[in-house]
């Protein structure tokens, strides 16, 4: 079952259990997905379609921060509850122990050090680690090594 097909089934879940948060969250996330197939002609692949998921993910995250920055904590249960609802439809996110063996491996193979390679450790790594974690959380891990 595609990610789409997944998103419109637990949708109608959502409707049926009269689940207000979940079917917001997910009937934005399926507009986004219709406007990413009406924008390219076609069908999304499912790295396209995770890809937009993400990027609904990052948005949440981003608005997170924002809220904290604002000092505006009563908005912050409700978009954290609206992240959770996002992310169990990620496919396993690695932990930072992972994410930082991958990238001392990828620093040894390159044969770098110092933050001025931080370019090249992260054009060799972001495709590797492309859907199994969070772009923020790599940069620092590839930041922290390469100090």
């Amino acid at each position: 079952m595609s990610l789409k097909d997944q998103l419109q089934a637990d949708l109608k879940q959502a409707l049926l259990s009269k689940d207000e948060r979940r079917k917001t969250v997910l009937r934005v996330v399926l507009a986004e997905i219709k406007n990413a197939e009406i924008a390219k002609i076609g069908e999304l692949s499912e790295a396209e379609q995770t890809a937009v998921l993400q990027s609904e993910i990052k948005k949440r995250r981003d608005a997170l921060d924002e809220m904290q920055r604002a000092n505006r904590l009563d908005l912050l249960p409700e978009a954290r509850a609206q992240l959770d609802i996002l992310l169990a439809y990620l496919p396993k996110q690695l932990t930072r122990d992972e994410i930082e063996a991958a990238a001392r491996q990828v620093i040894a193979e390159l044969g770098v050090s110092g933050p001025s390679a931080m370019g090249a450790v992260m054009g060799k790594l972001m495709p590797q680690l492309k859907d199994k974690a969070d772009g923020k959380l790599i940069n620092q891990v590839v930041r922290d090594l390469l100090k």
